[in-house]
């Protein structure tokens, strides 16, 4: 997709701001208009960027969340829930397509980027790998093909991450879920301490680790007497989400005001 944009990046210092600072840099047809970056950091901000070799001009810089819609076709978001949701209301306002990948949303959060998709493009994933969207496709068949079979969900991060399970975690549940046709919120099992008994019937477990640096690991299992299938996703960097946020941007280009997932970017 050759489409020309104006990319704003929210959250601009941040590992995946970083990530898509750098790719952004060598995109043939997108260009940097706007840089995020907190309140009174901007001096760090500029240092930290030139640590890791990004140059633009100093004037795209701003701590103002509105400025980042000013020339922008399109904002990339991943922060935090509550940034994420300020972001939403300000690109119903704008007209702006809203692209995010930020994870932890309540159920709230998530609504208010509905609502946003009313008045705008709204793109949010758990993760914006195209690869982990196909691995959802492939959760959500074997499930259904395999519903004798105990299903688990394992994931590993890097020590910083905050939330847990990973958002991509409990979009994978949430697949396996509907490829039973039941509530994930029914069946799953967070977590397990002390004598926990038998295993129950139809449930969903999740199992979460964190350690090192690891950018996203994650497998779901089918348990059976007998056999165990195995879809697994690693990621070796964060350029993989990256690029997928700007494939995302520049597919909603084209569309209805709407709220859009990962899936129906990659037609899954």
């Amino acid at each position: 997709m050759t489409i020309a944009l104006n990319i704003a990046i929210a959250g601009a210092t941040g590992r995946m701001g970083l990530a898509l600072l750098k790719t952004l840099s060598v995109h043939p047809t997108l260009e940097l208009v706007a840089v995020g970056v907190r309140a009174g950091t901007q001096a760090l901000a500029s240092q930290q960027f030139e640590s890791v070799g990004l140059g633009f001009a100093a004037e795209l810089m701003t701590d103002q969340p509105a400025s980042l819609f000013t020339n922008a076709d399109a904002v990339i978001d991943f922060t935090s829930p509550e940034n994420t949701v300020g972001l939403a209301g300000l690109a119903a306002l704008h007209k702006r397509i809203l692209i995010s990948g930020t994870t932890g949303l309540n159920s709230a959060q998530k609504e208010a980027l509905i609502r946003a998709g009313e008045s705008t493009r709204v793109v949010w994933s758990a993760n914006m790998s195209v690869g982990v969207n196909v691995l959802m496709a492939l959760v959500e068949q074997a499930s259904a093909k395999l519903p004798g079979s105990d299903i688990e969900v394992l994931e590993m991060h890097h020590r910083h991450k905050v939330d847990a399970p990973s958002g991509t975690a409990l979009a994978l549940g949430e697949a396996a879920a509907h490829g039973r046709a039941v509530a994930l919120a029914d069946v799953a099992v967070r977590t397990r301490d002390g004598h926990t008994g038998a295993r129950k019937e139809g449930s969903i477990g999740f199992a979460t680790l964190r350690g090192g640096d690891v950018i996203g690991d994650h497998t779901v299992m089918f348990a059976s007497t007998g056999e165990r299938i195995e879809l697994s996703h690693k990621a070796s960097n964060r350029d993989i989400y990256a690029k997928g946020a700007l494939v995302a941007a520049q597919w909603a280009t084209g569309k209805a005001n709407g709220f859009y997932t990962m899936r129906d970017v990659v037609a899954l």
